[in-house]
């Protein structure tokens, strides 16, 4: 919901990136408390604006074999879901010829399983959040929760990092943990990290005690690049 956050909660972060020679892309999409936003606009503006990096590849020399996509809350569900959009069916409404492919995604407390988050979603976010997201709930459109729960999309065919926090009452660890464990079965290279003694914004902050373990994840995520990790301005 732009009630809780907007483009501005992850400048800071796509700003520290860049600052280690990371060239970054912050998306913004509608929510569903904006016109459009929600089934299917909101996945419409993420895979739109994934897409557009060819666009930019020229003009700011991007290695597009070498992308990866990070997101926090309902955009590490959204980042997900970008890195699963190969695995949509032709007949799906969201499918897209050629979608840009990634070399990893990094989910900052997003939820890998709709149905699963919808307990914590209605008593931390909205009662019935998902559904207004999803235009209906699991029993009256289940089509749109096999298009948009990455985890009915796996095997992603990707790294995935899921980094939660030990006291994220938004989207606690067992969550990220249940997501992982049932990728894994499926085949994926995933690992869930998980940060001690913070909460569910402190994943958005740089310089805090998630940071570290963020950075390093974007790092290994990019470890064959010719990218220079070398920090290059201060905070």
């Amino acid at each position: 919901m732009s009630l809780y956050a907007n483009l501005q909660n992850s400048e800071a972060l796509a700003d520290t990136l860049r600052n280690y020679n990371v060239a970054t892309w912050n998306v913004e999409y509608r929510c569903v408390d904006q016109s459009g936003g929600g089934w299917p606009g909101t996945f419409f503006d993420v895979s739109r604006a994934t897409d557009h990096l060819r666009f930019m590849a020229c003009k700011y020399d991007l290695d597009l074999n070498n992308v990866i996509i990070i997101g926090h809350s309902a955009g590490g569900h959204l980042a997900l879901w970008t890195a699963a959009r190969p695995k949509l069916s032709p007949q799906s409404p969201l499918w897209g010829k050629n979608p840009l492919l990634l070399r990893g995604v990094i989910a900052l407390a997003g939820p890998g399983d709709l149905k699963e988050f919808i307990p914590h979603a209605d008593i931390e976010c909205r009662e019935g959040i998902v559904a207004e997201l999803l235009g209906g709930t699991a029993t009256q459109v289940p089509e749109r929760y096999q298009d948009c729960s990455p985890i009915e999309l796996l095997p992603l065919g990707i790294p995935q990092i899921i980094i939660s926090s030990e006291h994220d009452w938004v989207v606690p660890p067992e969550l990220g943990e249940s997501y992982t464990k049932t990728a894994r079965e499926a085949g994926d290279d995933v690992r869930h990290l998980i940060i001690p003694k913070a909460g569910h914004h402190e994943l958005m902050a740089p310089y805090s005690i998630a940071w570290d373990t963020i950075l390093q994840s974007v790092k290994f995520l990019l470890r064959s690049s010719k990218a220079n990790f070398n920090k290059t301005s201060t905070p």
